[in-house]
C-alpha cells in the first residue's frame, strides 16, 4: 500500500494537474460546458492509453535500445529536476504560446505533451524496470494519478473559484520542491546503482 500511495504521488507530480489547469482552460474557454467535459475527458482517456502502452512496453523498449536502469534513472531524475523548475520558477514562454482556441484538439497538445508528456512516460518505463512482478500495484497507481488529475481539471472553475489563481500558483510550486526532491533521490539511486555495477 506504502509503495502504491508513493508511486501515485510521483505520477500526480509529474502530470501537474494544477500547473495545467489555466492552459487547459485557455485551450478550452470557447466551447460550451457539455463539449468541454467530452473533448476533456476523452483527451484525458487517450493520455492514459498512451501511458499504459508504455507501461507495459517500457521493459521492452529499453532492452531494444539497450539501456540499463541505472542510465533511465540518472536521465530521469534530470528531466525531473527540469520540470520541477519550471513548476517554482515559470516559463515566460507559456505564456507568449500562441494557441489556436476555435480549433477541438485532438491528442496535442491536451493529451500529448501536457498530460502524457516524455517525463511520465520515461518514468513509466523506469518503474516497469524497477518493479518488474509488481504490475498490478503501478497500474493502480496510474489510474489512481490519472483520476485525480482528470477530477481537478473537471472542477478547474470551481478549484479557481476556491483558491484562486494566486494559491494554485504556490501550490504548484510546493509540488515542484516536492519534485525536486524526488528527482534528486532518483538522481542519487542510479548513480549509486552505476558505481556498484
Amino acid at each position: 500500500m506504502k509503495k502504491i500511495i508513493s508511486i501515485t504521488i510521483l505520477l500526480i507530480l509529474i502530470m501537474d494537474p494544477l500547473g495545467n489547469l489555466p492552459i487547459f482552460m485557455t485551450i478550452l474557454k470557447n466551447f460550451k460546458s457539455k463539449k468541454r467535459k467530452i473533448i476533456l475527458i476523452r483527451e484525458m482517456l487517450s493520455a492514459l492509453l498512451i501511458m499504459i502502452i508504455f507501461l507495459f512496453s517500457g521493459k521492452k523498449i529499453l532492452v531494444f535500445l539497450n539501456l540499463k536502469t541505472e542510465t533511465v534513472s540518472i536521465s530521469g531524475g534530470i528531466i525531473l529536476f527540469f520540470i520541477a523548475m519550471k513548476m517554482i520558477f515559470p516559463d515566460e514562454i507559456k505564456k507568449k504560446k500562441k494557441i489556436k482556441l476555435n480549433e477541438e484538439p485532438f491528442l496535442v497538445p491536451l493529451a500529448i505533451p501536457l498530460v502524457a508528456g516524455p517525463s511520465i512516460l520515461a518514468t513509466l518505463m523506469l518503474l516497469t524496470d524497477q518493479n518488474p512482478n509488481q504490475t498490478k500495484c503501478l497500474i493502480i497507481s496510474l489510474i489512481t494519478a490519472w483520476s485525480i488529475t482528470l477530477s481537478i481539471l473537471l472542477m478547474s472553475n470551481i478549484f479557481l473559484k476556491i483558491f484562486g489563481k494566486k494559491l494554485v500558483k504556490v501550490l504548484e510550486k510546493i509540488m515542484g520542491l516536492i519534485l525536486i526532491m524526488l528527482s534528486t533521490q532518483m538522481f542519487l539511486d542510479g548513480i549509486k546503482t552505476w558505481i556498484k555495477n
